[in-house]
């Protein structure tokens, strides 16, 4: 059964990067109605080593749920963008799992583009996410942890390939928030 995505895009009319998932898991699964919202997801993890040397900076560990506030606010402070790469799809085994989405609509990526007009670059958080971002831009998917560059809606963009957030992906936490740190350069 076909499925729409269900949040809408986060764009801080200042982002500098747009962060691109695959699509939220099933609702069942969400400790938050927000980007990255399964507690066995690392993202917020990642993103509080990177920025604040605590991998629970974003986590309430009494409820097993995330600071969705804190997340918010910090998103739109270090001007970072969050959507999905693709807004209707297919779940094979109605599970979160990449391998099993069959992606019906991808994002529009120049509309979503025009509302952030700061932003030059685009970090996708998984394979299935970054093949269906080089694809709209007419390049070759780049390696995990590399970037490549083109011209797309009238601007210069740098494409990134950061490891899957997801457990299920076989690297460290340490090592997907080495990857992660590029981020800083961009955002302060």
């Amino acid at each position: 059964m076909p499925e729409l995505h269900p949040l809408r895009p986060f764009l801080p009319p200042t982002a500098k990067v747009l962060m691109l998932g695959s699509f939220p898991p099933p609702m069942k699964r969400w400790k938050m109605p927000f980007y990255y919202p399964n507690f066995q997801n690392d993202m917020w993890r990642i993103m509080g080593i990177v920025f604040y040397d605590d991998p629970l900076h974003f986590i309430d560990v009494e409820k097993k749920t995330f600071k969705q506030d804190e997340i918010i606010d910090f998103l739109t402070v270090k001007g970072i963008a969050i959507y999905d790469s693709a807004v209707e799809i297919e779940r094979g085994n109605n599970d979160a799992s990449d391998a099993n989405l069959q992606v019906i609509e991808r994002i529009n990526l120049p509309e979503i583009l025009a509302q952030i007009p700061d932003c030059k670059t685009i970090i996708t958080t998984g394979g299935k996410s970054a093949e269906i971002v080089a694809d709209i831009l007419g390049i070759k998917t780049p390696m995990v942890g590399e970037y490549a560059e083109t011209e797309f809606a009238g601007r210069n963009i740098r494409l990134y390939r950061m490891p899957s957030s997801s457990r299920a992906y076989p690297m460290k936490i340490e090592v997907k928030a080495r990857a992660y740190e590029v981020l800083k350069g961009i955002v302060g």
